[in-house]
C-alpha cells in the first residue's frame, strides 16, 4: 500500500516540476507554438498520481499489493509511462530548439505505450483474481454467534477445533450464512 502512495507522490512531484519546466524553458527560448512539454504536465497528473491514488482506494478494498501479479503490473506500468513521458520531454525539448524530432523518439514513445497498455492489462487481471477483502467473523461478533446458533449440518464448520473461525465462502443452508 505504501508503494501505491510513494507512487503517486512521486507522480505529483513530477508533474508539477514538469509544468514549471515547460512554462520556465518554453519562456527562456521565446517559443510560443505548440509541443510536447505542453503535455507532459497532464500525462504525469492524470495518468500517474490520479491513477495510483484511485489504485490506493482499489487496494483497501481488494487487497491487490498483497498479490504477485499487481509487482508485475506495478513494473510494467511504471516503466511504459516513465519511458512515454521521458520521450514527450525529449521530443518537446527538440521542438522548443528548433530541430524536428526524429521518427525513432516516437517509435520510443510508442513502446511505452505498449508498456502502459499490458499494465492496464496486467491490472484488470490482477483485479479478477482478486476478491474483497473480509475479516472472518470474531467468536463474540453477532454473525458468529448466529452461525454457532445454527442447526443445519455443516454450519459448525465456521468454529475450527481450536476456537479459531474458518472463512468458507458459503452460505447456511438456514438463510443465516454470509
Amino acid at each position: 500500500m505504501k508503494k501505491i502512495y510513494y507512487a503517486a507522490l512521486s507522480y505529483m512531484i513530477a508533474g508539477l516540476a514538469s509544468g514549471l519546466f515547460y512554462r520556465e524553458f518554453t519562456k527562456a527560448n521565446d517559443f510560443t507554438g505548440g509541443s510536447q512539454l505542453s503535455v507532459v504536465h497532464t500525462h504525469l497528473l492524470a495518468l500517474g498520481m490520479l491513477f495510483f491514488l484511485a489504485l490506493l482506494a482499489l487496494d483497501k478494498l481488494f487487497n491487490l499489493s498483497g498479490l504477485r501479479m499487481f509487482s508485475v503490473f506495478f513494473w510494467t506500468y511504471n516503466a511504459g509511462l516513465g519511458l512515454t513521458t521521458a520521450m514527450m520531454v525529449l521530443s518537446g525539448i527538440l521542438t522548443v530548439q528548433g530541430t524536428t524530432p526524429s521518427a525513432a523518439i516516437a517509435g520510443i514513445s510508442g513502446l511505452g505505450h505498449i508498456g502502459l497498455t499490458t499494465g492496464l492489462i496486467l491490472l484488470f487481471i490482477t483485479l479478477g483474481s482478486a476478491s474483497p477483502a473480509r475479516k472472518p467473523p470474531t467468536p463474540n461478533s453477532p454473525a458468529a454467534t448466529d452461525l454457532l446458533k445454527c442447526g443445519w449440518p455443516g454450519c459448525r464448520d465456521w468454529l475450527g477445533r481450536a476456537g479459531r473461525f474458518v472463512v468458507r465462502r458459503r452460505a447456511c443452508p438456514g438463510g443465516i450464512g454470509w
